[in-house]
């Protein structure tokens, strides 16, 4: 999760330069496509296969993800980017309410480790210190797109848990959420135009892409193995990451507040960490199974 916050966090670097170029509904179709023909070669390399036994299972998880990426990409038009993102990392907030939730739903309340489920909170706070979102009455629509936006995002985090759990492998995972995305982004893109490429700008395209489909294999790979809320806590390591990119290439100012939201973040991340190599497995290791 640590290896896949970071190269999320450089993908959002290459979107950022990216975005002067193409327009969004063309980065996230760009994105999907150069994910899905990385998979089918790493795939074909390997001797591996994308036929799978749970279809319904991955359509639920593309669409999930897919529909979050959508919204968050209307948030962030119509509100302040850092109020967009705060709210889509929501999704671990979310995710922590459905477990609990399930959880007191089967009668088993007591296997939710309320110490994971502060870590996530303190990770949030953390967040908000970085970003310090505003919010004002005309921005109710937007504001709305993003809440749920992060929590189809908690739902298809848990999804991949789910087909983890099953033993699907990570690479399949991410091959069908990225066709998901060649269509959502197909569906946006054709309401504008499609801009000529230049070297600079396929460049950014393709390493959006790459960076993309290996974070989202890091990803897949820890929700499949590891506890949901503990890579919950670390995912807000991105957040760190970005502040970092922030600074040191494109000049953002550096201030007390947004340094207290990063203590947090790391010290939300670390506890996680540290909880989720104490603890007894909640579920069998697929890899070992």
């Amino acid at each position: 999760m640590m290896g896949s916050s970071f190269l999320f966090a450089l993908m959002g670097v290459c979107v950022k330069l990216a975005s002067a170029r193409y327009g969004s509904g063309e980065i996230v179709f760009y994105r999907g496509l150069v994910g899905a023909l990385f998979i089918s070669g790493l795939v074909f390399w390997r001797g591996g296969s994308l036929k799978t036994r749970y279809p319904s299972m991955h359509l639920g998880r593309s669409i999930a993800g897919v529909c979050a990426l959508v919204l968050w990409f209307y948030a962030i038009g119509q509100l302040p980017l850092a109020t967009a993102i705060t709210l889509n990392y929501m999704s671990s907030i979310w995710m922590a309410l459905f477990l609990i939730g399930g959880a007191v739903l089967v009668g088993s309340s007591q296997q939710i480790d309320l110490r994971l489920v502060l870590a996530v909170l303190t990770g949030f706070g953390g967040v908000a210190l970085v970003l310090q979102p505003t919010l004002t009455r005309e921005q109710w629509p937007g504001a709305l797109a993003g809440l749920i936006s992060g929590m189809m995002s908690a739902m298809a985090y848990l999804q991949v848990t789910a087909l983890g759990r099953v033993g699907e492998p990570e690479y399949r995972v991410v091959f069908y959420f990225s066709l998901g995305s060649v269509v959502a982004g197909a569906a946006l893109a054709l309401t504008g135009d499609f801009h000529t490429h230049t070297p600079p700008g396929l460049g950014l395209l393709v390493a959006t892409g790459v960076l993309a489909t290996t974070a989202q294999i890091l990803m897949t790979r820890a929700y499949a193995i590891g506890r949901a809320l503990s890579n919950a806590s670390l995912q807000y390591l991105g957040i760190a990451w970005s502040f970092l990119f922030g600074v040191m290439i494109f000049g953002d100012a550096v201030t007390v507040v947004a340094l207290a939201g990063m203590v947090l973040i790391v010290a939300a991340g670390l506890t996680a960490t540290l909880l989720r190599n104490r603890a007894v497995p909640d579920a069998a290791n697929p890899g070992e199974s």
